[in-house]
């Protein structure tokens, strides 16, 4: 009995201690250089605060913050901001996950991040951006998976606060009863959802095309071919590659590396119709930043996304339906239509 108890305990004690961690390391520097914040909040909404593990051999590895994500974000935000400002910025945490998917050979650890950042005036909560990522790495190009997707996680993080310290607050105010469902409210608020007629100019970003409202004064210009080449206004001049997106003859266009394509809309949004020869001309696919519907990929790296185990991390596309992420501007790729050569 004495044997049998003691070897249980054993077992036990080699199972306990094979329980590793992986600790999310948020030391990277968020900095703000316009140090226009006065206080930072992060608002915890994530369905399951605990994150996830993945194997490494025969031991699980869980991901973790050093304390919780409210307090490490925060210690992070501020050691980086010691200057403050006005602003009261916002940061709610949607998502948060990571799993494992095993194959005969190997496996793919996937990491769901979704997180949006406000500015809280009076009046409410301002949108200013959003990241919405699915990533993925294989197993056949880094054992230790847990640690690369702990760094994907910071890296996610980082590149949204950088982003927003770039854009301006929304002129729609979210209440706090709202905050959790502010996709939908926006989305509603927005000109370019609720009047079917389109305003003609330039839209020098996704912004002011989903508002609705194109470069005050500006002209359109077009070749012999009745192709867009500029807009302009006076002396001053919009180029065509400055254009997120341009409304001719009541058709909306949204530019793109090589030419333009018209812009259409059904239940799920506004897309255009295009291929990645057209989206990525350089066949550059591994740089290129996207976005995907619930469950794709938004504003992630295509290459190795899909499949992380296919090394040259190219993508064969075709006529595909590319929605417009009117939170981001990114492309919006349905994940399905990913096949990797």
């Amino acid at each position: 009995m004495k044997q049998t108890l003691l070897l249980f305990l054993l077992l036990f004690s080699n199972a306990f201690f094979a329980q590793r961690t992986e600790t999310i390391d948020l030391s990277k520097s968020i900095k703000n250089s316009k140090n226009g914040v006065k206080t930072f909040t992060v608002i915890d909404e994530r369905p399951n605060k605990e994150i996830g593990m993945v194997m490494y051999h025969k031991d699980p590895v869980n991901i973790v913050f050093e304390k919780d994500g409210v307090t490490d974000i925060k210690d992070w935000f501020y050691k980086s901001n010691p200057v403050r400002g006005n602003d009261e910025l916002v940061l709610l945490l949607e998502n948060i996950e990571i799993s494992e998917d095993k194959k005969e050979k190997y496996s793919i650890g996937k990491l769901t991040l979704k997180a949006s950042t406000f500015i809280k005036k009076e009046d409410g909560y301002h949108f200013l951006y959003r990241t919405d990522t699915i990533a993925s790495v294989s197993s056949r190009i880094t054992p230790y998976l847990a640690q690369t997707l702990a760094k994907k996680i910071t890296i996610c993080l980082t590149e949204l606060f950088k982003s927003s310290y770039k854009v301006n607050p929304w002129k729609y105010a979210v209440s706090e009863n709202e905050l959790t469902n502010y996709n939908s409210f926006l989305k509603n608020n927005l000109e370019l959802y609720k009047n079917d007629q389109l305003e003609e100019g330039a839209y020098k970003d996704y912004y002011s095309f989903f508002t609705q409202a194109p470069e005050p004064g500006f002209t359109l210009v077009t070749n012999k071919k009745g192709e867009v080449t500029k807009a302009i206004n006076g002396s001053e001049k919009i180029s065509l590659r400055q254009m997120y997106a341009y409304t001719l003859n009541g058709k909306a266009y949204k530019n793109l590396p090589l030419g333009s394509a018209e812009i259409s809309k059904d239940e799920k949004g506004y897309f255009i119709m295009t291929s990645k020869a057209a989206l990525f001309p350089n066949d550059n696919a591994n740089g290129a930043m996207i976005g995907a519907m619930a469950g794709g990929l938004i504003g992630a790296v295509v290459g190795g996304i899909i499949d992380a185990s296919t090394s040259s991390g190219k993508i064969k596309i075709k006529d595909l339906k590319v929605y417009l992420d009117p939170f981001t501007g990114n492309y919006i790729f349905e994940e399905e239509e990913y096949k990797f050569q």
